[in-house]
């Protein structure tokens, strides 16, 4: 779906040369008319910038001083990070209290809440103690005040569909893997519109 009929949003991509991060920075450049900021330790990774949508900031997102600069005029801000997810949550929530921008895609992972049925064959939080760091983090962003999204995908390949499907907390995950060209649309769609998913956790899986 094209968002180029909507307003025209600032968003703020942390962790842009992720694998994740990147693919996502493609999609609104494709898809959208919006004003990308491109956060990274190395932006030199980021290639060619589209001068007349993008920018890069160099930095940590726990340097405050880097994020507050990043968090200038900014609507939207998308995060896919790796490291120390809860410390980087929690720098990120105070920094965006600081710069009064409400709106936070944060990306986690499928299983932190014990959601994924044994007929989609588990995965859980139970079973795989190293996803105590994406539900650590997820509970800091829950606890702000934030108007805040935090996505939940399965194991991400680099399919090209957009055939995927979406479940609230407390619901069964659907299914085990989807692409990452999914979480980028579900990305644009949840900067577009601030009421959906709006305090929430989002699982996202392939039909």
């Amino acid at each position: 779906m094209k968002w180029r009929n909507f307003i025209m949003t600032n968003v703020l991509i942390i962790g842009a040369t992720g694998s994740v991060g990147s693919v996502t920075r493609r999609y609104f450049l494709d898809n959208t008319d919006d004003q990308l900021t491109l956060m990274a330790r190395n932006t030199g990774r980021l290639g060619q910038l589209r001068a007349d949508r993008e920018r890069a900031i160099t930095g940590s997102v726990t340097d405050s001083a880097v994020l507050q600069e990043a968090l200038a005029d900014q609507d939207v801000v998308f995060a896919a990070l790796s490291g120390n997810l809860a410390g980087m949550a929690k720098s990120l929530v105070t920094a965006m209290d600081q710069a009064d921008v409400k709106r936070l895609l944060f990306i986690a992972s499928m299983g932190i809440y014990n959601e994924i049925p044994a007929s989609v064959g588990g995965g859980n939080l139970a079973e795989n103690p190293m996803l105590q760091g994406y539900r650590n983090a997820a509970d800091v962003v829950e606890a702000s005040d934030l108007n805040y999204t935090v996505i939940r995908p399965g194991w991400f390949d680099n399919g090209t569909d957009t055939d995927y499907e979406v479940t609230e907390k407390g619901e069964p995950f659907g299914g085990h893997d989807v692409s990452r060209k999914s979480i980028a649309d579900l990305v644009v769609r949840l900067a577009h519109d601030t009421t959906m998913g709006t305090r929430n956790s989002l699982g996202i899986n392939r039909k």
